[in-house]
């Protein structure tokens, strides 16, 4: 299977872009790129990222968290219940470090005795700071754990003839040592 190995366009001579309009783009990245910063620095219990072709894929740790999920028309808060990780990933344009939505997202977990845990799905999170995929995790074990991640192509439309050819091919990275301290579960409290 071909990978993409060239960086994505970013011309701004095609039809539908110009360099301010791709500049924004950028800096839209640069914003993204910050807050995701600040969440594997200052919030999560630690984070990496790596190229995988047109993507910048990144993850981070934290304790187990309550989220609202959308059931029977409603939303509905879930906390936790035997989870004790939340495992978050990102998956940004290589190109201008943007937000790639509508991705489809598997992880797994290898513990330190080995246990695989996985694959499984990596919904999208509508976060207040920083859109992601994530879910909880019951994790056997307190250590070094190695993370693999997969990403297919997302389906959306792509505008433009130029720049659009990008997220055609999936992408695998493998992060090592990746260090998870099972928390206790947080338990929040919806405002209502």
């Amino acid at each position: 299977m071909a990978k993409d190995t060239a960086a994505a366009p970013m011309d701004p001579t095609s039809s539908e872009a110009t360099q301010p309009q791709l500049d924004r783009a950028v800096a839209q990245g640069e914003a993204y790129g910050r807050a995701l910063s600040y969440m594997t620095g200052e919030v999560a219990q630690g984070g990496g990222e790596q190229q995988a072709g047109h993507y910048l894929i990144g993850y981070a740790i934290e304790e187990a968290e309550g989220m609202y999920h959308y059931r029977d028309g409603e939303l509905v808060w879930c906390n936790p219940d035997r989870e004790n990780a939340h495992v978050e990933i990102t998956v940004r344009d290589a190109a201008d470090g943007r937000f790639v939505p509508a991705a489809h997202v598997t992880a797994t977990l290898i513990s330190p005795s080995g246990t695989e845990l996985g694959p499984y799905e990596q919904e999208l999170v509508w976060h207040p700071m920083l859109y992601h995929y994530a879910r909880n995790w019951t994790l056997p074990e307190d250590g070094e754990y190695t993370l693999r991640v997969h990403v297919d192509p997302p389906t959306f439309m792509r505008h433009d003839e130029i720049n659009g050819r990008r997220f055609t091919h999936p992408a695998d990275v493998e992060f090592t040592g990746v260090r998870i301290e099972r928390g206790a579960k947080r338990v929040d409290v919806p405002q209502d």
